[in-house]
């Protein structure tokens, strides 16, 4: 059993827009990532806007693949503000993005709509308990376009890209995927 690591098995989407009952408006959290250069680990600043309180941990995110499926493991401590304070001064690739979380037919979704470079972006995470259920989940009619494993949705590799790359990207992935043929 690995203790230091938690799995996440999770599905993403690009979506067009928050679905309702979400809007801007909504309870969220503001993220801050900076990618530290040549390792797997970022610094993660977090702020509730309600309450103005911050959370700073130091993460690291890697794939981990079991025979077809991929998840991913995530290791994470909390920072102190000393030791906050020696990674502020590394520079790096950054993300900075409000996060917002609602239950969607029985199933945790979170929403991150980004800003900055990449302003224009909107993904869903779907979150699974199982393998069998991460496979068997009929996604929801909002989640249309799914880009979970393509490598331009790390988001080490997101921090590196603009939203018109981001654009590029899905539209070659759109053109390059077979039509769906309905069902009668």
């Amino acid at each position: 059993m690995d203790k230091t690591a938690q799995t996440e098995l999770n599905r993403l989407f690009v979506i067009e827009a928050l679905p309702e009952p979400l809007t801007t408006a909504s309870a969220h959290l503001q993220i801050f990532d900076t990618y530290i250069p040549e390792t797997r680990l970022r610094v993660r600043q977090m702020r509730d806007p309600a309450t103005n309180v911050w959370t700073r941990l130091l993460q690291q995110r890697f794939q981990v693949t079991d025979g077809e499926h991929t998840s991913t493991k995530l290791v994470e401590m909390h920072l102190d503000d000393d030791e906050f304070a020696v990674f502020e001064r590394m520079s790096g690739a950054e993300t900075r993005k409000n996060r917002y979380f609602h239950e969607f037919g029985g199933r945790d979704v979170v929403f991150d709509i980004y800003l900055g470079a990449l302003r224009g972006l909107i993904t869903a995470k779907v979150t699974f308990s199982s393998i069998a259920e991460m496979i068997d989940h009929e996604p929801a009619a909002f989640l249309s376009l799914e880009v979970t494993g393509q490598p331009m949705f790390d988001s080490r590799s997101l921090a590196e890209r603009s939203f018109t790359e981001v654009q590029e990207y899905l539209t070659r992935l759109v053109s390059s995927t077979p039509p769906q043929i309905p069902e009668d």
